[in-house]
């Protein structure tokens, strides 16, 4: 059965955690609006200590460990960003902290997750590859393992993002925001809905990474390609908990291509002047191809990152 987080659970999470995060502006960029004909706001989660949403979720998972799951120590799998913020995690609390990766991940987020203490075990070629190695060691050794999505504490974390949102933004109409393992939009979904139905919801994953919007689409867990260079969106399977969420809460669910994410990088540091990584353009590339019923609406959207390396701003610049 799915443990369906409410507004209430983001508010207690934001009391646990609030202490350790960035509360991220929330930015009107008028170049934008003539670019997209919406009132386009940019929440700048690349903001954050380390360039991440992620850690809010990672925060309060780990918070909420009994002493013998905080005894044990904690296992999480990850592209990059959500270790990252395992990493962190576990430090402000004092838990020992592994994290799987696949063995190309982004340079700037291993280095990150090694400088804040966590070990860093290399395997597989994907994310995936990655997770289902962690889930072997957590049985195997005993650590409590961290989902990335299927754990019922990250939603809360994660949807403090959205609860800002609607603070500083309180008559937002859409909010656009990318998906991975989906935290991220369960978040914002909870956290609008539970202020106005009305308020629309809009996610987006990669079409080179279609997973979680074939499971959303065709309402059971589906398993396709994995080939994005997104590392935020980059997961080959849907995943049971939050799917369960989009599929009742979620307006609508968008792809777009890696030509379409790499102009978004782009445009990004033209008109908000700030690097972002694909995922976290990905919000943009979507509200572009979008424009037309945008028009005349006031947008918020989510830059969930900004951990980009220089190789591949280098290719989005070409």
């Amino acid at each position: 059965m799915t443990i369906r987080p409410a507004l209430a659970d983001v508010l207690s999470a934001r009391q646990r955690i609030s202490q350790y995060l960035s509360r991220t502006p929330l930015h009107h960029y008028r170049s934008l609006d003539e670019l997209l004909g919406a009132e386009t706001h940019v929440k700048h989660e690349n903001h954050q200590l380390l360039g991440s949403f992620k850690m809010r979720g990672a925060l309060n998972a780990v918070s909420l460990l009994n002493d013998e799951q905080r005894r044990r120590g904690v296992i999480a799998a990850s592209s990059g960003n959500f270790g990252q913020g395992v990493a962190y995690a576990a430090a402000v609390f004092g838990v020992r902290a592994s994290v799987a990766l696949p063995v190309d991940a982004n340079p700037g987020k291993v280095a990150s997750i090694r400088r804040l203490g966590a070990e860093v075990i290399f395997h597989g070629e994907a994310f995936d590859d990655a997770r289902e190695h962690a889930e072997r060691l957590s049985r195997e050794e005993g650590l409590h393992y961290v989902h990335s999505a299927n754990e019922p504490a990250l939603v809360p974390g994660v949807a403090t993002c959205a609860l800002e949102v609607l603070e500083d933004l309180p008559d937002v109409d859409v909010i656009i925001v990318p998906v991975g393992g989906g935290s991220g939009a369960c978040g914002a979904c909870i956290v609008a809905k539970s202020v106005d139905p009305a308020k629309q919801v809009i996610g987006v994953q990669a079409e080179a990474a279609p997973a979680a919007y074939l499971s959303w689409k065709e309402r059971r867990v589906v398993e396709s390609r994995m080939e994005t260079v997104a590392e935020g969106l980059a997961t080959r399977v849907g995943f049971e908990m939050t799917q369960q969420i989009l599929w009742d809460m979620l307006d609508e669910f968008l792809l777009v291509s890696e030509r379409e994410l790499q102009e978004a990088v782009v445009l990004n540091l033209e008109h908000t002047h700030n690097l972002t990584e694909h995922a976290g353009a990905a919000a943009l590339a979507a509200a572009l191809k979008i424009r037309d019923r945008l028009a005349g609406k006031k947008v918020a959207l989510i830059m969930s990152g900004g951990n980009i390396t220089v190789d591949q701003l280098r290719a989005a610049l070409h």
